[in-house]
């Protein structure tokens, strides 16, 4: 039955074929019957016999039909390929009819050939400029070219070989909330029916079920049990909430007339299911009525038919299942185009997914996401992108637990058979993490990191041995971080994690200040010989005045140190004036003056190098003091490094008493 339960429910083109007195009328004839009938198959393969038998330069414009009448065929089979090839022999030959270049447009976008494809629409809005498919294919194509550039989305597919034969496979289905049933429709050689259709070439379609194991792996469909499944095209499928009633279409083939699709039920006995019965929608009889998607809450069964009242081609209607003689309701012109709207699937109340021609979209059908605004009037309409769609067909989606699920694709089949995909969006792995440091740079191992997020989260970590911390984050939350440990001072960061749905890791260092340490402030500097500070100290300096202002209980020594230099009580008094302009500027940053005592050592204290010193100058030794003794064993380049170090302002932090 493949996809041809939607495509079937399509008005058929007029095609009135010229009696051609050097090929075989009756057998042009005969095609024509069974494209009337839907048999696709056995007319395309007619219709060739027809065009290789007519003479390329006599019958030109014969040729022209057959190839046109050929193309058709090959679209409602779902190769494009060839749907492409033999529009363009129809117009080589001169094929007179405009709807052949939205033919050859459609068909080239369905192979991926997206500028060829606008250009085939081009042609055919010189015709018909007002033409809403051709717009959409344009606008499908230019989508198509800029998702290439832009990369795919999170999603991940997989064929799912398990499931899928040589044959066509689709339209799965759960069945159940605990979601280890899946129903299928399948042509594989397991069908019931004995005879070929002349529809697609393969067996008719009937109802598969697969089924997890203990290990949670999904078993090789079997045919469903009981009288579901008969020599008709049976297949895609929807189940009552309980999983008692199915629903499902069937496409019943009679001599006396064309082939239809109807909506049927069956009930569950045990493991059994009844012989389907007729499901009447509404008073039409006339109209094509399938793919049934019944809502969550098993008030509703919305399913796609080309009955009347809709906006062109198949659209998707629902219908009451609690109200007796309820009529079905078009979904309207958000969701229905002029092209084909088919296998709804009902998420929930406002979440409803389906496939379309007719929205911008990659090429042949694709998956829609239609979301119902908050006051129940408007549906947006968005495509859910690579690799959910390709450039074949996408259809049929149904979802288990979560993000994750099952669809239908015939893409990378040249046959244009379709199989069963299993997709799922990844959590997003979204972390922050770091280290808790002093500021000599050793770890501060057990420091308490807290992150609180404006979601509402709130999250809590103890550092490692080697000071580090990691957190998992979520995307586009504003989030205020704070570390703090035994014998230092707390920190608090802010951070925003980016709002772009893609995974990252993100990078921040808790620098903790020490309690009763000297700290050397880091880039403060001085003009030659004088106490006066330069602008470049200013950054390191409103640091040590947001450390006082995050901290009002602590008091603060500033300690500047001179080099060997100089005499012991020149060195003293520069020292204390260099102290001095640090307070000051401290002071006129709004920190209280007896918070602040400034103090100079001149060249009494000199540095004992640190690991943060020792890897900056690996020419001296950890914990080595750079007295003036030593200094004058080193070299003239090392001894300027050593007083360089030497020169330095320094701050102790103590809790107020």
């Amino acid at each position: 039955m493949k996809r041809l339960h939607g495509y079937i429910f399509l008005s058929l083109l007029a095609f009135v074929a010229t009696v051609m007195s050097s090929c075989r009328s009756a057998k042009l004839s005969e095609a024509d019957a069974a494209f009337e009938r839907g048999e696709y198959f056995d007319a395309q393969k007619i219709y060739r016999q027809v065009y290789n038998r007519l003479d390329s330069r006599k019958d030109r414009q014969r040729r022209g039909e057959v190839a046109f009448a050929m193309a058709r065929c090959y679209t409602k089979l779902n190769m494009a390929d060839r749907a492409a090839a033999a529009c363009q022999n129809a117009i080589r030959y001169g094929y007179p009819d405009s709807t052949i270049y939205l033919m050859l447009g459609r068909a080239l976008q369905a192979t991926g050939k997206y500028q060829q494809a606008i250009e085939a629409y081009d042609d055919f809005m010189r015709y018909r400029p007002e033409s809403r498919l051709a717009e959409e294919g344009i606008r499908g194509c230019r989508m198509a070219i800029g998702a290439k550039e832009r990369g795919a989305t999170r999603y991940v597919v997989r064929n799912m070989k398990t499931l899928n034969t040589r044959r066509a496979d689709y339209a799965p289905m759960f069945a159940g909330t605990d979601f280890d049933r899946l129903y299928i429709t399948s042509t594989s050689e397991k069908a019931s029916g004995q005879k070929v259709s002349g529809i697609t070439g393969m067996k008719n379609g009937d109802i598969f079920v697969s089924r997890k194991d203990e290990r949670g792996q999904w078993q090789r469909p079997e045919a469903a049990k009981g009288e579901i499944n008969s020599d008709a095209d049976e297949g895609i499928v929807s189940f009552s909430p309980d999983g008692q009633t199915m629903y499902l279409t069937r496409a019943p083939r009679s001599e006396s007339h064309d082939t239809s699709v109807e909506i049927m039920t069956s009930r569950r006995t045990d493991a059994a299911w009844s012989a389907p019965q007729p499901f009447p929608i509404g008073t039409d009889t006339l109209s094509a009525i399938g793919h049934p998607s019944v809502s969550r809450d098993g008030n509703w069964l919305y399913f796609a038919s080309d009955r009347p009242g809709g906006f062109g081609g198949l659209d998707i209607w629902r219908i009451s299942l609690t109200e007796p003689g309820a009529m079905p309701h078009n979904l309207g012109p958000q969701i229905n185009t002029e092209g084909n709207e088919s296998f709804p699937f009902s998420r929930s109340d406002s979440l409803l997914y389906f496939a379309s021609d007719g929205h911008p979209g990659f090429g042949g059908l694709d998956i829609f996401k239609a979301t119902l605004n908050s006051t129940g009037d408007y549906w947006s309409v968005d495509n859910m992108g690579m690799p959910v769609n390709s450039r074949g067909d996408d259809f049929g989606i149904t979802f288990g637990p979560g993000e994750s699920g099952f669809l239908s694709s015939n893409r990378d089949d040249a046959r244009g058979h379709d199989h069963i995909y299993s997709f799922e969006l990844p959590d997003l792995r979204i972390f922050i993490s770091g280290r808790v440091m002093d500021r000599d740079e050793e770890p501060v191992a057990g420091a308490v990191i807290r992150i609180v997020g404006d979601d509402g989260t709130n999250q809590k970590e103890t550092s490692r041995d080697n000071g580090s911390f990691r957190f998992r984050l979520d995307r586009g939350v504003r989030y205020v971080m704070k570390a703090g440990a035994p014998g230092y001072l707390n920190l608090k960061q802010e951070f925003t994690s980016d709002a772009a749905e893609e995974d990252a890791e993100y990078a921040v260092d808790f620098i903790l200040t020490a309690l009763n340490k000297p700290q050397v402030a880091e880039n403060i500097f001085y003009d030659f010989d004088k106490a006066t500070l330069r602008p470049e100290s200013r950054t390191a300096l409103d640091e040590i005045v947001q450390i006082l202002r995050d901290n009002p209980y602590i008091t603060m020594e500033m300690a500047s140190h001179t080099d060997r230099k100089g005499s012991e009580e020149y060195n003293m008094k520069l020292s204390e004036r260099r102290a001095r302009s640090v307070v000051d500027y401290l002071i006129k940053a709004g920190i209280e003056e007896e918070r602040l005592s400034p103090k100079g050592y001149g060249k009494s204290r000199p540095k004992t190098v640190t690991k943060k010193i020792a890897r900056e100058y690996p020419q001296f030794p950890e914990g080595t003091s750079l007295t003036e003794e030593y200094i004058l064993t080193l070299s003239p380049a090392d001894r300027e490094a050593a007083d360089q170090i030497n020169r330095r302002t320094e701050f102790l932090v103590k809790v107020k008493e």
